[in-house]
């Protein structure tokens, strides 16, 4: 969607606070206030979460379990659990749909509401603050809140908040706000591009802006420029109304109707493989995936379930196979077989995050690796061919 918005907006962003914490938590009161690390629980463990507590010894997200424990020997390690945390999204979600205007999901733990105009009817900061207050009583969840012109800036405030705070940035403000900031805080910059940044001198926000936008295109393409409006406060995506019905999906409609469940299995394997990549190639996860099938007669059923957010292909696969064992009469030919992934919402959880091992990340790495440069059917698992 290429749309252009002028920065006389009003966006608030909400994060919540070390989400997989703090639902854990809420589960067990003992947690509170003590280090905490969830992720993989064998050394060859990856953490996908940790609290502020383990923050001082140096952990964070990303980080190899051995590093972590070695860091803050008294944490306590979860291994996590991603249905719950799913659930606890879902349930904040229904809270801001019941209140927001226009609203985007932009991930498990975040959202982008644009409340422009409100200021006029009940005051943009007061709304937005009982906003989170209600999240808050609702479902005992933290959560922080920027609010400023643009999306950008209103993220890198919530940021500046946390833990458990607010923050809104005028638009005179923008600037001085962002100057004295790492360039770490600009969206987007990963750990390559700004160990790039460093060594080319620049470690401050402040100090990006003053490098002509031209050099920023020469050293980092598209990226850069990206990069160098950011650092200036310039962001003009909208916040795009988040619906259930985002999906993708795809189908096959068979030139003989058949019962061959050996053909059909692996057909649908070859069909949700796909849909996986395309997820990760989005860098979306699904919360929900639905199997249709159209008989001879062009009866057509459908069953579908709602899945902790994922974009992992032995994950999605396995919950195809189920629903398709559901909806399939043996006794009747199959004309049509279809799979679709809905509930979309960004986030790069290649994995599932609480693998003991890191064995799934490498192997879907590799392989996307090669789609990407040979094509969506470069590699495929054999039972899909």
């Amino acid at each position: 969607m290429n749309m252009v918005v002028a920065d006389n907006r009003i966006i608030a962003h909400l994060d919540l606070d070390t989400f997989f914490v703090s639902v854990e938590r809420l589960r067990n009161a003992q947690l509170k206030e003590k280090p905490v690390i969830i992720g993989g629980m064998s050394d060859r463990g990856v953490v996908a979460s940790c609290s502020y507590e383990t923050r001082f010894y140096g952990v964070h997200a990303g980080m190899p379990m051995r590093m972590a424990k070695q860091l803050c020997s008294e944490a306590i390690i979860l291994r996590g659990d991603m249905e719950a945390y799913s659930k606890y999204s879902n349930d904040v979600t229904s809270v801001i749909a019941s209140q927001a205007p226009v609203y985007e999901k932009a991930s498990i733990d975040e959202h982008y509401l644009d409340v422009s105009g409100m200021d006029k009817f009940f005051g943009t900061w007061q709304w937005t603050n009982e906003l989170r207050q209600t999240i808050m009583k609702e479902t005992g969840l933290p959560i922080s809140f920027g609010l400023s012109v643009n999306k950008t800036v209103s993220k890198i405030a919530t940021g500046q908040a946390k833990p458990n705070g607010a923050l809104q940035v005028g638009k005179d403000e923008i600037k001085p706000f962002l100057a004295p900031l790492s360039i770490k805080k600009i969206p987007g910059v990963g750990q390559k591009n700004y160990q790039l940044l460093r060594n080319m001198g620049i470690p401050t926000i402040e100090v990006l802006t003053m490098v002509p936008v031209k050099m920023m295109q020469k050293v980092l393409g598209k990226e850069g420029v990206h990069i160098w409006e950011k650092a200036n406060g310039i962001d003009r995506a909208p916040v795009v109304p988040y619906t259930e019905q985002k999906s993708i999906s795809t189908e096959k409609t068979f030139g003989t109707d058949t019962t061959d469940i050996e053909f059909l299995n692996n057909l649908l394997v070859s069909m949700t493989e796909g849909l996986a990549f395309d997820l990760r190639a989005q860098g979306k996860l699904a919360g929900c995936i639905t199997v249709k099938i159209r008989y001879a007669n062009f009866d057509t059923h459908t069953q579908q379930v709602s899945i902790p957010y994922n974009a992992s292909d032995h994950i999605l696969i396995r919950r195809a196979k189920e629903l398709f064992q559901k909806l399939y009469n043996r006794r009747l030919l199959i004309r049509l077989l279809g799979v679709r992934l809905s509930n979309l919402v960004q986030g790069f959880q290649q994995i599932d995050l609480f693998e003991d091992t890191t064995q799934h990340a490498s192997l879907y790495q590799a392989m996307d690796k090669i789609r990407f440069r040979y094509g969506g059917e470069a590699v495929k698992r054999a039972v899909g061919i």
